[in-house]
């Protein structure tokens, strides 16, 4: 489990640097520029990102079920070979479908030069794309359904047998401890996959400003939830909290 939250960690560090500096020099200047070139490679960067963060989070609910059902065999089914294969699989797979698409045909822009949105989202490059747009959207749609909604209902799938798993458990701490080790992933899968599948699953409608509050919440507030979200489970973290709330509660102005 901690060797797949080090992967989510190194994704949202990497996800939240490769847009929000930009982001947050555009809020304090005036000009407010970025070259094609940059532009795009910011592009495949959160599209690349992105896929390999849903993709992990399937693998962490299968990892996961392995964990409660089969906890005696648990190191077997779940060794470091095998957790090397899935990662080195994830990560370089994520790439290619990001960039190949990208690099086979690349944009073409002739429309005005200003993109509506506060980063370079592949739908907001879209609107200022010209040329025949059926190919994007089409790998737009095939891409999602392997890196959105196939991991989705493997999570589901997962969960399901988790239940099931849970359900078995006679004793109620052992049901306690097993829900507590999935409550964490469950709220981070709801984040990602509601804002990502919003997002591109329904692309054919042009982008509005509600989506782009959509997009900020899985660019900024997803990869700073995360930690806190995962790291309340450790029990040094909740003495800590616990003791630091009431001092912050008592002071006086």
């Amino acid at each position: 489990m901690y060797y797949f939250l080090c992967n989510l960690a190194l994704i949202d560090l990497f996800y939240a640097s490769s847009s929000l500096p930009k982001m947050l020099l555009d809020v304090f200047s005036k000009r407010r520029r970025i070259s094609i070139i940059g532009c795009l490679v910011q592009m495949n960067s959160t599209l690349f990102l992105g896929s390999t963060e849903c993709i992990l989070l399937a693998v962490m609910a299968y990892d996961r079920y392995i964990a409660i059902r089969f906890p005696l065999h648990y190191n077997i089914y779940m060794n470091w070979r095998t957790c090397n294969i899935i990662t080195v699989i994830m990560w370089l797979g994520s790439f290619l479908v990001a960039t190949i698409p990208t690099i086979s045909k690349p944009f073409v822009f002739c429309r005005e030069n200003i993109l509506d949105h506060f980063a370079c989202e592949l739908l907001a490059l879209l609107d200022l794309a010209c040329g025949d747009l059926s190919f994007y959207k089409i790998t737009i749609f095939v891409v999602s359904l392997f890196t959105l909604l196939t991991p989705f209902v493997c999570i589901v799938l997962s969960y399901i047998c988790i239940l099931v798993s849970i359900l078995n458990i006679h004793s109620a701490g052992g049901r306690s401890k097993a829900f507590s080790t999935c409550a964490s992933h469950l709220t981070v899968v709801l984040l990602i996959y509601g804002t990502s599948m919003t997002m591109y699953m329904g692309q054919t409608q042009r982008l509005s400003s509600k989506l782009k509050n959509i997009a900020l919440i899985y660019v900024l507030v997803t990869p700073v939830l995360n930690p806190l979200i995962y790291s309340l489970r450790n029990s040094e973290v909740k003495k800590a909290v616990k003791a630091i709330l009431p001092r912050i509660l008592n002071q006086r102005p």
